[in-house]
């Protein structure tokens, strides 16, 4: 098997086999490998070790060096050049007015080729774009065209996730994403929630589809009969994660759905019925404590011998309450026996109540006219009683007054006082 080396070029996911040769090399090193385009300064992400002759692509190109402090020297001034490139380049995209965004600009590690990429909807013609590049750096111009998925593994970012992008850090080649596999793992089908900051379909739609695949011909379909411990019913959804089953029951009066565990159910899958599993007790816990050294050697064992102690304690408590109770007893059938007597007299001989002498100056007539008109007790320790009786005395004597007053001058056909008669009709 050959021993090779992975190594990655600007930190873009992918990488490549290469041949160390006769170098030892570990991971973290800065090496400078030969390329089908040149000489590169690449990242080792996994130092030398073998893999199967089939897995290597051929001709497996070498290792040239470790890189060195002027290697590294080129390289930090080869990525300040890119970024005045990249301004530049824009600025000539809008001069000509081409519908083209540009994604990034790299530069050859030996500085004779610019390699430009940008994503654009449809075909550009950017002929005259090259001329006036190249007039600019004085060196070969490449203009590459790539997808919105390959400017996103250049750039670089977060998704919604939270994380790096999986084709900027470790995804090497990208796979084919449908709208099925959202179907097939009961995704929103919303477009913002399923697709990726590039536009399209999240990658990672792909790493679950086998494992949605295999649960899926694993359990019933929907509307599928089964055998629940309740009766019959039919399937009306599935959760493959937990798998569990929701059934709508077909006889009863019970309408709501009922969840059972898909090994609690009897079902035909794929032509055979798999009959259900019995419901198992609950395990006994294998943790208890060992009780071995609380047994005596005569099986006396520790749960007898505290009933027992138990039951001594017990009985000293009944005999104890049976001598309270004997002593309380004898006091209470004395007193009981006095009061039977009681009792008894009271029902032969009823006690008659005797009423009470009616007081003397309570007897008066109903009539209030024959009342005896006592006079106010305390009036001369209350005078407070004398004003109050004296000024509804007053009161009554100016009402009289002014019925009078309304008799006399307010009847029909009377003059007012001071004015003439009062027509009548």
């Amino acid at each position: 098997m050959p021993n090779v080396v992975n190594v990655r070029f600007r930190n873009r996911g992918k990488s490549y086999y290469f041949d160390p040769g006769a170098l030892e090399v570990r991971t973290g090193d800065s090496l400078v490998v030969e390329t089908s385009k040149g000489l590169e300064l690449g990242e080792c992400v996994e130092g030398c070790h073998e893999v199967p002759e089939e897995s290597v692509v051929q001709p497996l190109r070498s290792v040239v060096r470790i890189a060195t402090a002027d290697d590294l020297r080129i390289a930090e001034s080869n990525r300040r050049r890119e970024k005045s490139a990249f301004t530049l380049c824009e600025e000539r995209i809008k001069a000509h007015g081409l519908d083209m965004k540009l994604v990034d600009v790299e530069f050859s590690f030996d500085g004779n080729k610019i390699l430009f990429f940008f994503t654009s909807d449809g075909r550009v013609d950017f002929r005259e774009l090259v001329k006036d590049l190249a007039s600019l750096f004085h060196t070969r111009i490449e203009l590459r065209q790539i997808g919105v998925r390959d400017g996103a593994k250049l750039l670089g970012g977060l998704g919604i996730c939270g994380r790096p992008f999986c084709c900027s850090t470790f995804l090497e080649e990208f796979q084919p994403v449908s709208i099925r596999m959202a179907k097939t793992q009961n995704l929103s089908l919303n477009p913002t929630k399923i697709s990726g900051t590039c536009g399209r379909l999240m990658c990672c739609l792909k790493y679950e589809q086998e494992a949605y695949e295999h649960l899926i011909k694993t359990m019933p379909k929907v509307d599928a009969p089964v055998d629940t411990p309740k009766g019959k019913g039919n399937v009306a959804e599935v959760n493959l994660l937990r798998r569990t089953v929701k059934v709508r029951l077909a006889e009863g009066t019970d309408t709501s759905l009922q969840t059972y565990p898909l090994d609690r159910l009897g079902y035909t899958l794929n032509g055979e019925y798999v009959e259900p599993k019995p419901e198992e007790a609950a395990p006994i816990p294998s943790d208890l404590p060992d009780l071995s050294r609380f047994i005596s050697e005569d099986g006396d064992s520790l749960g007898s011998r505290m009933a027992e102690a138990m039951e001594g304690r017990s009985g000293e408590k009944r005999s104890r309450r049976k001598k309270k109770n004997r002593s309380g007893q004898r006091e209470r059938s004395a007193e009981g026996a006095e009061a039977a007597e009681r009792k008894q007299e009271k029902k032969e001989k009823p006690e008659k109540k005797e009423k009470k002498p009616e007081h003397p100056e309570k007897k008066f007539d109903k009539k209030p006219e024959n009342r005896p008109s006592a006079a106010p007790k305390n009036r001369d320790r209350h005078p407070a009683g004398t004003v109050k009786i004296q000024a509804a005395a007053e009161k009554a004597e100016a009402g009289e007054k002014k019925a009078n007053y309304h008799r006399r001058y307010f009847h029909r056909g009377s003059k007012k006082p001071g004015g003439e008669k009062k027509q009548e009709g």
